[in-house]
């Protein structure tokens, strides 16, 4: 596994611990949740897994990842034939080859990080 691709399932799993920090703080949501027969708790353990999880990444990154977050909530999103599933843009041939598809990409219409799942 290279060094970038490494990167980006950092930034997948950080995604969602926030998705999962932010639902364990909506109280609406939590109580939707506890009614459904989820054990809702252990928000200072997902922080704690968050704050370790990002010292991991590249500070640069890690920026841009929470400006992205700030801005569109959605920051990481998956490519799935040449779309950008976080705005529907089309992708640029250049953006699909092999080689790029392991390097960190910005959706050039969005902005968002993208990743290409295994097998698209």
């Amino acid at each position: 596994m290279t060094a970038m691709s490494e990167h980006l399932l950092r930034l997948v799993a950080l995604q969602d611990l926030d998705d999962m920090i932010r639902e364990s703080k909506d109280k609406a949501l939590a109580k939707k949740l506890e009614n459904m027969g989820f054990a809702m708790g252990g928000q200072e353990d997902l922080q704690a897994a968050r704050d370790e999880l990002a010292t991991g990444i590249d500070k640069v990154l890690l920026s841009r990842y929470e400006r992205a977050v700030k801005r569109l909530g959605r920051a990481v999103v998956p490519v799935t034939g040449n779309i950008c599933l976080g705005c529907f843009a089309v992708i640029p041939a250049a953006f699909v080859s092999a080689e790029n598809q392991e390097k960190i990409q910005h959706c050039e219409n969005c902005g968002r990080i993208l990743y290409w799942p295994r097998g698209s």
